[in-house]
């Protein structure tokens, strides 16, 4: 065989590979392919695994499904303290956080929308908060919030808001990580803190995509900003903010890293969320039923409310 027939019939393979792959099934397939191996792999196996302990006696010292206990772990940890505070403050805590976090992404929007002297630089400061490793940043909130070296304690003395004679006690420290509401309150303004540019950014991409002319007839008709804001901007960013909404909520009532750096579900159990408690019951105590039970209560209430929501912003996009 010469060279050039060779040659001639590489190429004719690597055409007929390019034709095939390029029928609309296989392409699909090829495109889609990936996406489906990694929901199966890290989402689908660990979901039925984590069911498969939930119903067992599992322990860290003998980690088989053998001994089949049905829903005995459910039963068990619903009647427990500890999953009373923590389904209430993983609830609490999410709703508050969502409720910020609309109000907030909303307004750096608007602000990030125009442009002004200084938006790149702007941009940048933004963005670091969900750049920031979760270490640094708990260091970081950790200080800030200290029982004894708080500057914030130091800015609310002198405002007399601490210390002596201060409209809120004598104390000149308000030992926010130690208490119980304020603690809470704590793992809200930092959760805020994180999620804001991710959220913000999502509402941003829908906000430009509203067309320039429809807001330049709305001043000129002289609506004002607040009228603007409310019957046009916020109706068409409407399907977005459900995304973030939703978005958001999943990761915020999922997350559990700022609960154990900062307070570490204390005092007592006081500011324990349900993923937190999932992980000392699973992992630190070695139940690894009780912990899959835990973690795995959840999901039917954020299946449900993740359906609702996305019917919600294909009801209002369509309207």
């Amino acid at each position: 065989m010469s060279a050039h027939t060779a040659s001639r019939e590489s190429r004719s393979l690597s055409q007929r590979v390019v034709e095939f792959c390029d029928r609309p099934r296989v392409l699909g397939a090829l495109m889609f392919g990936p996406a489906v191996i990694y929901v199966v792999v890290f989402v689908a196996v660990p979901f039925f695994l984590a069911i498969g302990l939930s119903l067992s006696d599992a322990t860290v010292g003998s980690p088989t499904l053998n001994n089949l206990v049905g829903l005995q772990n459910f039963y068990e940890v619903v009647h427990q303290e500890a999953f009373v505070i923590g389904l209430r403050n993983s609830l609490l805590i999410t709703a508050l956080v969502i409720v910020c976090l609309l109000v907030l992404a909303t307004a750096a929007t608007e602000l990030l929308a125009r442009d002004f002297k200084g938006k790149r630089l702007l941009q940048i400061i933004f963005i670091l908060p969900w750049a920031m490793p979760v270490s640094l940043a708990a260091i970081t909130w950790l200080w800030f919030l200290d029982s004894q070296f708080s500057p914030l304690d130091w800015v609310l003395v002198h405002l007399g808001l601490l210390g002596p004679g201060g409209l809120w006690g004598p104390a000149s420290h308000a030992y926010y990580l130690g208490r119980e509401w304020l603690g809470i309150a704590s793992v809200v303004v930092v959760d805020v803190w994180r999620m804001l540019p991710l959220a913000t950014i999502i509402v941003l991409a829908g906000r430009l995509s509203i067309p320039r002319e429809r807001l330049e007839q709305a001043t000129i008709d002289g609506a004002r900003f607040m009228r603007i804001l409310f019957r046009v901007i916020i109706p068409a960013l409407a399907p977005v903010l459900i995304v973030a909404v939703l978005f958001t909520a999943l990761l915020v009532i999922g997350e559990m890293s700022m609960v154990a750096l900062l307070t570490r579900g204390g005092p007592g159990h006081s500011t324990m969320v349900l993923p937190y408690w999932a992980y000392l019951k699973g992992i630190e105590s070695g139940d690894l039923g009780q912990g899959a039970a835990i973690a795995l209560f959840l999901f039917p209430v954020l299946l449900v409310a993740a359906v609702l929501a996305l019917r919600m912003a294909y009801r209002t996009q369509e309207d």
